[in-house]
């Protein structure tokens, strides 16, 4: 692998059999794959001056490993994923564990039996636990949604609680609208769970934190003598989209394409700008040792700020009398203004413009939209690399 800042002169687009728009995991993904299996070329271009994507990391000026575009957790219930990540990077053991803060009291979440406890009072918090017990049994995870339908006023007192203290004002801040207006796939993602296991994510057979870290991981993804990376280039200014070819420098370009950034990004916005959500991120660093007892903490019924990340607490580093905190403000995201477009506002009437650009490369046989920004929908890390492992799958067997 080697890495250029910017295009050099003699960069010549046919050269390569694949040219890939982003650098991180779903670009990466299709990189490494398509060089390793048959052989391919493959020129990266990345519009930042790093790879790695949104799960770069990096030491600040205390010395301690921070996530630049917010925290990431590594988890997946996939073990051709976790396979395939594993190449490159061995794993620590952290298992991720969040609090809410609720009117001063720090609680699990998701809502568990000890929060049950903190939130009614231990007695009847108790006699909650059990008819949630009873109802659905121990150890699941279930949508409040479907503790209102049971028309039992015991359940749906448990769910009117985290309905309003974990759910509601963290849902407006975070996406600056009411709950109602937000798509099921996100409401859905806040349950309660029947048991004791205070993890978030307590299912999840594969999850830790990359021992080197994410930036590290991507190195070696991208360490493959038939793989060369391009930092600090925009393909805004070197393609050019019509209905059946894409130029690549002024000509027609015959080999494949994956392109993971913005689709109306590339036709500057000429149907309209696909909303999404962005993130303030204030980045501290105090003269403690620790800030926090876990790695995130969500503020759900106070604050500006919608969460708490404390860096040392996720990746297990050792820095006496330091540690690095960010707090995260959630806002409207302004095309071209230089912001990172983090969420997709996933909504009928945005759907439907996404469609709109999606038409125009879907007769581009060579050109390939693939993850979170090129689908226009929410990803974990997981599920982005699992679609570039099927979309590398479908290239491969094109070609082999």
């Amino acid at each position: 692998m080697q890495i250029t800042s910017g295009l050099p002169e003699s960069f010549v687009p046919g050269a390569y059999d694949m040219i890939v728009v982003g650098a991180g995991y779903a670009g990466a993904v299709c990189a490494r794959r398509l060089a390793e299996t048959i052989g391919y070329r493959v020129a990266v271009l990345e519009r930042r001056p790093h790879i790695a994507g949104n799960a770069y990391d990096c030491e600040d000026e205390a010395g301690i490993l921070i996530h630049e575009y917010g925290p990431h957790i590594y988890h997946t219930y996939n073990e051709r994923v976790h396979n395939f990540l594993s190449r490159f990077t061995k794993w620590t053991d952290y298992q991720h564990k969040v609090l809410a803060n609720i009117h001063g009291t720090l609680m699990p979440v998701p809502f568990n039996h000890q929060s049950l406890k903190l939130a009614f009072g231990e007695e009847r918090g108790e006699q909650l636990y059990l008819k949630l017990v009873e109802t659905f049994g121990r150890d699941v995870k279930v949508p409040i949604m479907e503790l209102r339908k049971k028309n039992d006023p015991d359940l749906a007192e448990v769910a009117d609680y985290v309905y309003e203290n974990v759910f509601l004002h963290y849902t407006m801040k975070q996406w600056g609208q009411t709950p109602d207006q937000i798509d099921p796939s996100i409401t859905g993602r806040v349950p309660v769970f029947i048991g004791d296991d205070d993890r978030y994510f307590p299912q999840a057979p594969f999850q830790g934190m990359p021992a080197e870290g994410y930036t590290k991981l991507f190195e070696h993804m991208l360490d493959h003598d038939l793989i060369d990376v391009y930092c600090d280039v925009d393909a805004r200014d070197i393609f050019d989209i019509d209905e059946t070819t894409v130029k690549v420098c002024g000509k027609v370009y015959g080999g494949e394409i994956v392109y993971t950034g913005p689709l109306d990004e590339l036709f500057n916005l000429d149907l309209g700008a696909l909303p999404y959500r962005t993130l303030d991120m204030k980045f501290e660093t105090l003269d403690q040792d620790r800030f926090q007892p876990v790695g995130t903490v969500n503020y759900t019924t106070s604050e500006d700020f919608t969460r708490i990340t404390e860096f040392k607490n996720m990746t297990g580093q050792v820095v006496p009398g330091k540690t690095t905190i960010m707090k995260e403000y959630s806002k409207a995201y302004t095309p071209g203004s230089g912001e990172t477009p983090y969420y997709a506002i996933l909504d009928p009437e945005n759907q439907d413009l996404y469609e709109r650009y999606l038409e125009r490369v879907q007769n581009l046989t060579n050109f390939h939209p693939v993850g979170r920004l090129a689908e226009y929908r929410y990803y974990d890390m997981d599920a982005v690399t699992n679609s570039a492992l099927d979309l590398s799958d479908e290239i491969i067997a094109c070609h082999a």
